[in-house]
């Protein structure tokens, strides 16, 4: 299903232990979501590997908060004193990205919540698959809510299209960050996450995904290269680095 647009229509309060000053807004569906700016430092590569991240782990049956695309109209949150938020505003015209607020949540704590071998390993599987190197005992961009463990923010995903001239060596590259992930203890059945995830990301359903990106994020993160040859990068990278799976599957067990 592609992602709903809304309009936000109140700015509440700015979420400052995010490095890109992500905010708490009310959409016009009268739901809360944590807004993140397309006029952040990250840019629109953010919210692009944010997407598609956070719906591929929808699509291998991990929680996830629903995602919208909000349209934050000229002028909006006009009367907010903060200088720096006045200006992440103006530079946000347009759409931007939106994830359900999870009112109540905690941030997952690896001493004190208890994550089943299976989920654990599944994560540590797709985020050695996207090369998130944001997952870590410093920064979990974990929530527990209705105690259950939900994924947040993968902003920090597929890193090569900050330089696309490194897609032909990510696409079999080992990963070796995913020695920091803070679930790697508790990853135990990495092979059987593996096989489930292989078995999910068909071409079809990484088409649908990629399909999910406003074009207009994509054509001005990269305003040199066309909108298609955008799209089958992160196609490419998607596809093929499901072919050189063995090789991040064996860097993870070998880091357990």
């Amino acid at each position: 299903m592609p992602l709903r647009i809304i309009n936000a229509t109140r700015y509440i309060s700015p979420l400052r232990e995010g490095g890109s000053l992500p905010a708490i807004v009310e959409g016009d569906d009268d739901f809360l979501y944590v807004m993140k700016f397309r006029g952040a430092g990250q840019g629109l590569k953010a919210l692009i590997a944010d997407v598609i991240g956070g719906e591929i782990a929808r699509l291998l049956g991990l929680n996830m908060p629903e995602m919208v695309l909000v349209e934050l109209a000229e002028g909006f949150g006009r009367t907010e004193p903060d200088e720096e938020i006045q200006d992440l505003l103006k530079a946000s015209t347009g759409l931007n990205l939106g994830v359900h607020f999870l009112s109540g949540s905690i941030t997952f704590d690896p001493e004190v919540h208890k994550i089943d071998a299976a989920t654990a390993s599944l994560i540590v599987w797709l985020d050695a698959y996207l090369m998130n190197i944001d997952r870590t005992a410093k920064n979990t961009n974990m929530l527990i809510w209705n105690k259950e463990l939900w994924l947040i923010d993968h902003g920090a995903s597929m890193y090569f299209h900050h330089n696309w001239d490194s897609l032909p060596t990510s696409l079999k590259s080992p990963f070796a960050m995913i020695k920091e992930h803070v679930l790697l203890p508790y990853a135990t059945e990495l092979e059987a996450a593996a096989h489930k995830a292989l078995a999910v990301l068909t071409p079809e359903n990484i088409d649908a995904v990629v399909a999910l990106v406003p074009d207009e994020w994509m054509q001005l993160s990269e305003p040199e290269r066309s909108l298609e040859e955008i799209k089958n990068g992160y196609r490419q990278f998607l596809n093929d680095r499901l072919q050189h799976s063995a090789q991040f599957l064996k860097q993870a067990m070998d880091a357990r």
